[in-house]
C-alpha cells in the first residue's frame, strides 16, 4: 500500500486550499480504507470554507463521497442491506458515524443525533488518521458508519450526491408526509431542492412549485417535475405568496420545504400553507439563522413546523433506490455540472460558491 497520500486542506476560512501529504496506515478493526473516485462540493462545505459554520482547521472537507474499497478491516463483511463486501467494490456511506450503544439511537431511533457523533468532512486534517473527508486520494471509513454497495447501473455522477443531498431529502419528504394528490412548494432549487421536487413528484404530488432566484435552476426544476417555477427576485414577498397560493388552490400548499439556507424565507413560506399544512426546514445548517414571524399563524392555521438535520441510514438506501428506479424519468447525472482534479479544487470551490454550477465535484 502507498505509505503517503494527498489531501486538499484548507488552513483557515477564506484561505486557498493547499495540497498536503499525510501518512496512510493499515486499517484497524471495523474500518475500511477507500480510494476516493469522486467527491462533490456541498453548500455546507462552502459555508465551512467561508467561515460561516464552525469547522476545525486545518480542515479536510467533503462528505458526499464515493470510492472503491482498498482494505477491509476485521469485522466488516456486509453493507447495510447484508450484501457481502469485497476489495474493489464501489461504495458510499453515511455522512456520520458514532460508536457504541447510544440513548438517541437505541431509544429514539435517531442515530443521526447520537452523542459523540462525528461527520466526514468535519474533522481536522492534522489528527490521525488524517483522511476523514472526501477531498483527498483516500478516506478511512470508521466503525459505526452505515456502508452501502452501489449498483453498477449508477454512474459516478448519479451516485456521488446520494449520501448527503439525496438521503437528506428522502428524510425530509418522509417527515413531511408528502402523499398522493398533495401540493408542495420548494424554497430553494440547489441540489437538495431539485431532489425534493423529483421525490415529491414520485410520492404522488400533483402540483410542485419551485422557487429560486437563479433562472437556470428554475429551468432545471422543470426538468425534474416542477409544475411551476417562480423567480423570487422578480416578485416582492406578498406577490410571491399570492402567486404560490394561486398555484395551490383552494387554500395553499399541503407542504412547504425550505432548502435554500435563508431564514428570511420562513415567514412567507408559512403563509403559503393551507390550514393544517406542514412546513419543514432543512437548509438552515449554519449558526445565526434568526427569524421573526407571527407565531399566531402556527396556532390559528394548525401548522406543523419542523426541522430535519442529517438522516437515518435507511434514507441512504431509499435515496439509492429512488435514483436507480427513476433514471429514465429524471436526468440525475446532469446535476453534476463540472469535474475538477484535486489540484484545481480552488477553482471548483469558487465556481460552486458563485453558483456558476449547480454541483461541482473533485476527482482525486
Amino acid at each position: 500500500m502507498t505509505s503517503r497520500a494527498r489531501a486538499a486542506v484548507y488552513p483557515a476560512p477564506n484561505r486557498p486550499f493547499e495540497i498536503r501529504e499525510f501518512p496512510l496506515r493499515n486499517v484497524a478493526e471495523g474500518e475500511l480504507l477507500v480510494r476516493v473516485t469522486m467527491s462533490s462540493i456541498c453548500r455546507s462545505d462552502i459555508h465551512s470554507w467561508q467561515g460561516k459554520r464552525p469547522n476545525p482547521c486545518p480542515g479536510l472537507l467533503g462528505h458526499e463521497i464515493i470510492g472503491r474499497i482498498e482494505q477491509l478491516g476485521s469485522g466488516v463483511s456486509h453493507d447495510l442491506r447484508g450484501t457481502p463486501l469485497a476489495i474493489g467494490d464501489r461504495i458510499t456511506w453515511t455522512e456520520f458515524f458514532h460508536s457504541g450503544t447510544d440513548y438517541y439511537d437505541a431509544i429514539h431511533n435517531l442515530p443521526q443525533k447520537a452523542f459523540g457523533l462525528r461527520k466526514y468532512g468535519h474533522e481536522s486534517a492534522d489528527m490521525e488518521p488524517h483522511f476523514l473527508g472526501g477531498f483527498a486520494e483516500y478516506c478511512y471509513v470508521m466503525p459505526g458508519t452505515g456502508i452501502l454497495k452501489l449498483s453498477d447501473q449508477l454512474t459516478d455522477e448519479e451516485a456521488v450526491p446520494l449520501n448527503c443531498a439525496a438521503a437528506t431529502m428522502a428524510s425530509v419528504c418522509e417527515a413531511s408526509r408528502i402523499g398522493l394528490g398533495d401540493t408542495v412548494v420548494v424554497q430553494g432549487l440547489g441540489l437538495l431542492g431539485i431532489y425534493g421536487v423529483a421525490m415529491a413528484c414520485a410520492r404522488g404530488a400533483t402540483r410542485v412549485v419551485g422557487i429560486d432566484t437563479v433562472d437556470a435552476r428554475l429551468e432545471t426544476a422543470r426538468h425534474f417535475g416542477a409544475t411551476c417555477s417562480l423567480n423570487a427576485a422578480d416578485l416582492n414577498e406578498q406577490d410571491l405568496i399570492e402567486a404560490v397560493r394561486e398555484q395551490t388552490t383552494p387554500d395553499g400548499a399541503d407542504v412547504v420545504l425550505e432548502v435554500c439556507g435563508n431564514a428570511a424565507v420562513i415567514p412567507a413560506g408559512i403563509q403559503m400553507l393551507r390550514r393544517g399544512g406542514c412546513y419543514t426546514t432543512a437548509g438552515l445548517v449554519s449558526p445565526g439563522a434568526t427569524v421573526t414571524f407571527d407565531a399566531n399563524l402556527l396556532v390559528q392555521r394548525l401548522v406543523t413546523l419542523q426541522g430535519i438535520h442529517n438522516y437515518h441510514p435507511r434514507h441512504l438506501l431509499q435515496a439509492h433506490d429512488f435514483v436507480l428506479s427513476a433514471q429514465g424519468r429524471f436526468p440525475f447525472g446532469d446535476l453534476i455540472e463540472a469535474r475538477f482534479p484535486l489540484e484545481q479544487i480552488n477553482d471548483a470551490f469558487q465556481q460552486a460558491a458563485d453558483r456558476i454550477v449547480l454541483r461541482a465535484c473533485v476527482t482525486p
